[in-house]
């Protein structure tokens, strides 16, 4: 099992959050590189994108700085 994370944080220091399991870790790329195309461009100060395995173990990690 795969876990997904979208983080958000706006410009008062809120963060959001959005996590979704996916079964296998192509599945799990595919929603992560989704995220990251969407981040690159945002309009959110922090965005980015984390893959973890069932054990917390970090697989992948992204992030974009954006001024506002």
């Amino acid at each position: 099992m795969y876990i997904v994370i979208e983080l958000q944080t706006n410009a008062n220091g809120q963060v959001s959050n959005i996590t979704t399991a996916y079964p296998t870790i192509e599945q799990a790329y595919s929603k992560y590189f989704t995220i990251l195309a969407a981040a690159a461009v945002s309009s959110v100060p922090v965005h980015a994108a984390s893959i973890l395995n069932n054990f917390g173990e970090e697989i992948e990690h992204k992030a974009f700085e954006h001024e506002v």
